[in-house]
């Protein structure tokens, strides 16, 4: 067993003995700690876009365009004092920290540039395009795009990304797309939501391939709380990395390869 504490800024391990059985063919206890760190990262990037596609989803489906975006500068601006917001027909351009007063909304403390564009606002067809320039919530800063969409009748909606994304403790990159579907947990969008799908980026270690099997995200945490990834390594190595709540603060991350099994616990601490 291994636990990382996730505060302000980093993971930190602390050395605990793994649980693990030998195996020639299964990850190595490095190759285990790498695919964590990789992961832990691609999901904090994923958790700050989430959170911040979230914002742009307050407005009335079925009006203009124009006035989607209107809306959309009322409720920015009523939970973000902080933005610049400059709108312009069905666009918004954001600039997080510009001015004084509030700059937190699900769990990130924002700062970088947002500009979003609703291009189509009908009944049970809905698309939002998003670019964020070096938008940071003080851990991982993000660069890239996404397309957004919805899909009423399931109660979920769709995420198409390519980003590049920054860990400020370190400089650690990664550059990758995805294609996602978000729904919401049982507590309701405050609480954060599940994810399923796809994506695959390459960082220094080389390139990753990622499933996504129902996993959970609240936006407080340094890492899923339930469901499992399944990570292609560069080594051309597989592994399962499945979650599991232990308390309010910490998680459980097992790494499986082969026959070889590690336990990782994740701490998520409050900003200071």
């Amino acid at each position: 067993m291994r636990t990382f504490v996730y505060a302000a800024a980093l993971a930190l391990p602390l050395a605990l003995l793994p649980n693990c059985k030998k195996d020639s063919e299964g990850m190595t206890l490095a190759e285990a700690r790498q695919a964590l760190d990789e992961s832990q990262l691609s999901s904090q990037a994923m958790n700050l876009t989430s959170s911040s596609v979230d914002i742009a989803t307050h407005f009335t489906i079925g009006d203009a365009v124009e006035a989607a975006a209107d809306e959309l500068r009322t409720f920015i601006q009523s939970q973000l004092p902080c933005a610049d917001i400059q709108v312009a027909k069905g666009d918004l351009d954001v600039t997080y920290g510009a001015k004084a007063g509030n700059c937190t909304y699900r769990g990130h403390t924002y700062t970088g540039n947002h500009h979003m564009t609703v291009v189509r606002n009908d009944t049970g067809d809905v698309q939002v395009d998003h670019t964020w320039t070096e938008l940071s919530d003080g851990r991982v800063a993000v660069t890239g795009s996404a397309t957004v969409t919805w899909d009423f009748s399931d109660a979920e909606r769709r995420v198409q990304h390519e980003l590049t994304w920054t860990r400020l403790s370190d400089g650690k990159q990664g550059t990758g797309s995805g294609d996602r579907t978000q729904s919401v947990l049982e507590g309701g969008l405050f609480e954060g939501i599940q994810v399923d799908g796809s994506k695959q980026w390459k960082s220094n270690g080389g390139q990753w391939d990622l499933a996504i099997d129902g996993v959970q995200m609240r936006w407080v945490d340094a890492v899923p709380q339930a469901g499992q990834y399944v990570l292609r390594t560069p080594k051309g190595k597989s592994a399962t990395l499945a979650f599991s709540r232990v308390d309010t603060t910490k998680i459980q991350v097992t790494v499986s390869s082969g026959d070889k099994s590690f336990d990782f616990n994740v701490t998520t601490l409050p900003d200071e």
